[in-house]
Parts: structure tokens; C-alpha cells; sequence
């Protein structure tokens, strides 16, 4: 598995210096990242910071009832462990993987010690929690004011831009928890997609059939957080971004 993947597969970890890269890449530990797996709790001391490479990761708050709804994805743009960055050691949210594949981890404190180390890591990871709150922000919005449908065009294009090809494993009810809507809303909302031609839906398969649709159909929720993913980003991580945009 390790001949397959590389850290520079995640595109924070790629547009690191050299001098970073070669003393940190030895530290990190690749690790499988099944679908369901929960990285950590609501509360939990993160013991680890994630680094995915073709998986993708829900951050998702969760009620005392037992309902959820997602604020963000993290895909091989990003990491997962904010709460280290910015000086906490947990967050109220919980961690999820959405969206089965690899990871690379580093040790809470291995991750500490390199960025007191390393004024160009704190820079490169703060400007990407720049862009991640940025999508927070726009997912909070967008939940309330708009329809299902274009909650869920965003949300397909969110995902997307994180996994090469045009497939997503994805079942209603995932996507219902993820958006915090009635399952039924879902399945009006990818039905009408599906009659447009922008995807092809069965058995809990998602393929895109026009991603230019679906960025039609879209509120302007996914363009603001595209737009300032490439601002704030180096140049090799939106590149890759929008590789995966025309896949």
C-alpha cells in the first residue's frame, strides 16, 4: 500500500519547503481510512492530525437527539485537526469519514513541534483554515437559505473537486445526515437532478454526468467558497483543485 501513496498526494503537504517535507515526511504514517470511521468525537483530545489523500472527511455537528448536519469536507486540500493549529487541543464538532480511502497522520505533538519550528507551515496552514472557515461560514447560509436541490448541487461539487472521477459512493440517508435534511427532500432533490441528465443515481452510486449542470443548478454558495479556496491557496493545491473540476 505504501508504493501506492505518497504525502505529496495531499496538496498541503506537497506545497510545503523542502526543508519541511524532508523532515517531516519520515514522521507520517499512512493509514486506511474506511468509510464510517470516526476520527474523533465532540470533546475528544485530538491525538493526531490527518492528512487525507483520497478520502474525504465530514466534520459534522451532532445533536443530543441524534441528529447531525455537516459543516464542512476535507479532501487531499486540507488537513484534519484544526483545533491543534489554532491552540486547542478538541472541538464540539466530530470527524467522519465520508468517503472511503488513505490518510497520512501525524502525532499531536510531532504536528506542534514542527510548527513552532517552521514560520512558512503555520502560514500555509492558517490560509487554508482561512478558506475552510470561509466554507463553514457559506454552508451555514446556504442551508438556510436555499432549496434542497441547490444545497445539494453544492455539496456534490464540494465533494467533487476532492476525489478524482466523476463517481460518489454516497446513500440517501448519508446525504440527508450530511445536510441535515429530511430524506424524503433528498430523494425529491436527486430525482430532478437525475431528469435533468447531471447525474446517474442507483444503489447508493453517484455519477456525474455534467458537472457544468450541476454548477448551474447551484446556488452562489460553491463559487464564493471556489473562489476563495484558489485566493488563499498556493498555487499547486488549486491547480490540483481544478484537475479534479474537469475530471
Amino acid at each position: 500500500m505504501a508504493e501506492q501513496h505518497k504525502p505529496q498526494q495531499n496538496h498541503l503537504l506537497s506545497a510545503l519547503p523542502a526543508e519541511v517535507r524532508s523532515r517531516l515526511f519520515p514522521k507520517l504514517e499512512l493509514i486506511e481510512m474506511p468509510y464510517g470511521k470516526v476520527l474523533y468525537k465532540s470533546g475528544d483530545t485530538m491525538q493526531h492530525v490527518y492528512f487525507p489523500i483520497d478520502s474525504i472527511v465530514s466534520l459534522l455537528y451532532v445533536m443530543e437527539s441524534g441528529a447531525s448536519a455537516e459543516v464542512s469536507v476535507v479532501g487531499d486540500e486540507g488537513f484534519i485537526g484544526v483545533a491543534l493549529l489554532m491552540g486547542g487541543d478538541s472541538t464540539p464538532s466530530q470527524a467522519m469519514v465520508q468517503s472511503a480511502g488513505h490518510a497520512y497522520r501525524l502525532t499531536a505533538q510531532q504536528f506542534k513541534d514542527e510548527l513552532h519550528r517552521h514560520g512558512d507551515m503555520q502560514v500555509l496552514l492558517l490560509r487554508y483554515t482561512q478558506a475552510l472557515i470561509t466554507q463553514m461560514t457559506q454552508t451555514a447560509v446556504c442551508n438556510r437559505h436555499h432549496s434542497v436541490e441547490q444545497q445539494l448541487c453544492r455539496w456534490l461539487l464540494l465533494c467533487m473537486d476532492r476525489v478524482p472521477g466523476r463517481e460518489l459512493h454516497m446513500t440517501q440517508e448519508l446525504m440527508a445526515n450530511m445536510l441535515g435534511v429530511r430524506r424524503e427532500g433528498i430523494t425529491e432533490a436527486a430525482g430532478n437532478l437525475q431528469k435533468e441528465g447531471a447525474i446517474e443515481y442507483k444503489r447508493g452510486r453517484i455519477t456525474v454526468l455534467n458537472r457544468p449542470l450541476i454548477e448551474k443548478l447551484s446556488c452562489e454558495c460553491y463559487a464564493v467558497v471556489r473562489k476563495e479556496t484558489d485566493r488563499l491557496m498556493p498555487f499547486s493545491t488549486a491547480s490540483a483543485l481544478s484537475s479534479n473540476r474537469t475530471a
